[in-house]
């Protein structure tokens, strides 16, 4: 499988055609899945952002650059709640963009329900779903 595309492209467009294989979730549904126990809400945002805003409870804080090994099912350096290839991950970022970026590469892993959150944090925060300091 080749990740290198036919011919350059800009941000904007790469986001435009990994986001084709996603079944992105807005606020509610990313709510409503965790609260149902149907998904895993992973945290990719950097230390000063979490400091700053505050945390989802319950989520699964995991640094973008770590993600790949903390998700992986099969990995050496896997989170516990990495359990299974089925497993329903919802990546959130600040704001909607990177966690687009890192649910595909967790789909290239296997993880084939792997997904993003619209709008990321700010949206969940916006919607009034619970954040604590």
């Amino acid at each position: 499988m080749s990740i290198r595309p036919e011919r350059p492209v800009g941000i904007d467009e790469l986001l435009d055609q990994v986001r084709e294989g996603l079944d992105r979730v807005d606020a509610t549904e990313a709510y409503d899945l965790f609260k149902a126990g149907e998904a895993l809400l992973v945290d990719t945002r950097y230390a000063a952002l979490r400091e700053r805003d505050g945390l989802i409870p319950g989520a699964l804080v995991v640094e973008r650059n770590e993600l790949e090994w903390r998700l992986d099912p099969q990995g050496s350096h896997r989170a516990a709640e990495a359990t299974s290839h089925d497993l329903r991950v919802v990546v959130i970022c600040n704001e909607g963009y990177a966690s687009s970026l890192a649910a595909v590469s967790l789909q290239q892993l296997g993880l084939h329900r792997a997904t993003d959150l619209i709008g990321g944090f700010q949206a969940w925060k916006a919607a009034g779903y619970p954040v604590t300091p």
